[in-house]
């Protein structure tokens, strides 16, 4: 016999799980790009000696192989949220992430143990990779499955307010050291603080997501396909929900998503992350000036999401993701030459922020158009694996294929790969139908709410 349908939630309820959800997204994220934006202090540490490029490679190497551990995490993590419960996957998942903070934060130095350090800091991002690969599906996920369907543009762009605020926190964290310490300290031993806290926040995310209410969508599903198990319903039953099998059923959707995510996730990279070193290597801003353009760019990134994500409510999906294809594919490649040539911090600041606005018409509402792609007995699973495969494939790589373009004094060519790549997604945006009307209950995901 089905257990009684959940109580609808009222809208604090959904605000406050919602709220929930995004704090622990933050902590995941804030863990993920401590790597990042500490690498400039701490690749001479676990590499030999040699000039900043070359070093600056072998660490953005690393960063792409825990990349590649993302798909394995979606699947896992996806497989049990489809299963078990968006709940419990994400509490695995930060619990995972605290460890691999952890362990960078105590590796020892090449010098002090060769190649072991490099060999424990590769163990270490593929953990947290395979934390961060289950974050993105069933987060997403649950953050669009908690929101009303006028509203769930908005509500799901805070998936990103938080993913880029885990990038901010620990920019601020390396504004912090950098006012306390000197250059040779934070090189020395001033890095591994921002690791130290990421375990820590950790924790506490842990504690949070342990108190989240699990999402209607959910709990429907998975009373209604017990209940009708064996009978004639198009429902999948408990044992094909979050399996590979049954994702398989959703070709056409499959192929969106890694279309969908292709452009969009390396125009993120660019512009978000790889941007700071950019700034240093390329464009010859010292570190403590290419730290604070990019937390104030991606400050106002971050305020822009939910503006987008509201936006996509009124006029659709699919407007924000066009206007991202074609301004992507026209402006990157002028812009990344212009900042490579400017010489004033406010010309710099600009032309960030150009890139930043047209990256926000994918990156503020491409989670909840995949999660509404799928039905529920797969959604997690199905807005994870092939995101995380694509930005295994892609985003994951956007630093190494830019620094070994620049060691190779081919530099333009990066710009043209962005620009091709968005223009891909274009193609895909183009032929994709809108999303903004679809159910997020099970087996409606081709009906209007």
């Amino acid at each position: 016999m089905p257990l009684p349908a959940p109580e609808p939630l009222l809208l604090r309820h959904r605000l406050r799980a919602i709220f929930g959800g995004s704090i622990g997204n933050l902590v995941e994220w804030y863990d993920w790009y401590a790597y990042t934006a500490f690498a400039l202090y701490f690749s001479p540490r676990f590499f030999p000696k040699g000039d900043l490029t070359a070093q600056l490679l072998n660490t953005a190497g690393i960063f792409a192989v825990g990349f590649f551990m993302r798909p394995v995490g979606s699947w896992f993590f996806g497989r049990i949220a489809d299963r078990q419960g968006r709940k419990r996957a994400m509490t695995l998942s930060v619990l995972l992430m605290s460890f691999g903070s952890l362990l960078i934060a105590c590796i020892p130095s090449y010098e002090r143990v060769g190649l072991l350090a490099p060999g424990l800091l590769l163990l270490a991002r593929l953990l947290q990779g395979l934390s961060v690969g289950g974050e993105y599906g069933t987060s997403a996920t649950y953050l669009s499955e908690m929101a009303t369907p006028e509203r769930r543009g908005f509500f799901a762009s805070f998936q990103y307010v938080t993913l880029i605020g885990g990038q901010l926190l620990a920019l601020a964290v390396q504004l912090v050291l950098q006012q306390f310490l000197s250059a040779g300290e934070l090189a020395e031993w001033g890095w591994r603080i921002p690791f130290f806290i990421g375990a820590a926040l950790s924790v506490v995310a842990l504690y949070i997501r342990s108190h989240l209410r699990e999402t209607d969508a959910f709990l429907e599903q998975k009373d209604e396909a017990a209940a009708l198990l064996g009978s004639d319903s198009p429902l999948m039953p408990p044992p094909e929900r979050g399996s590979l099998a049954a994702l398989a059923r959703h070709p056409k959707a499959l192929l969106t998503v890694v279309g969908l995510t292709l452009g969009g996730t390396i125009a993120f990279y660019t512009f978000s992350i790889y941007i700071q070193k950019f700034l240093v290597n390329s464009a010859g801003f010292s570190k403590e000036v290419a730290t604070r353009l990019s937390f104030f760019s991606l400050l106002i990134f971050a305020l822009l999401q939910p503006l987008f994500g509201w936006l996509s409510d009124r006029v659709g999906r699919r407007p924000l993701l066009l206007g991202f294809g074609v301004l992507g594919t026209l402006a990157t490649y002028p812009l990344l030459t212009a900042l490579g040539r400017v010489d004033s911090t406010a010309g710099a600041f600009g032309l960030m922020m150009a890139g930043l606005l047209i990256v926000s018409g994918y990156t503020s509402i491409n989670a909840v158009v995949k999660a509404e792609l799928f039905p529920a007995g797969v959604r997690a699973l199905g807005v994870g694996l092939p995101y995380a495969v694509t930005t295994a494939l892609f985003g994951g790589t956007v630093e190494y294929i830019a620094l070994y373009f620049k060691e190779q004094g081919r530099e333009p060519l990066f710009f043209i790969y962005v620009s091709g790549c968005i223009f891909l997604s274009l193609i895909v945006y183009w032929t994709m139908p809108e999303t903004r009307h679809r159910r997020l209950a099970e087996g409606g995901a081709g009906t209007t709410n």
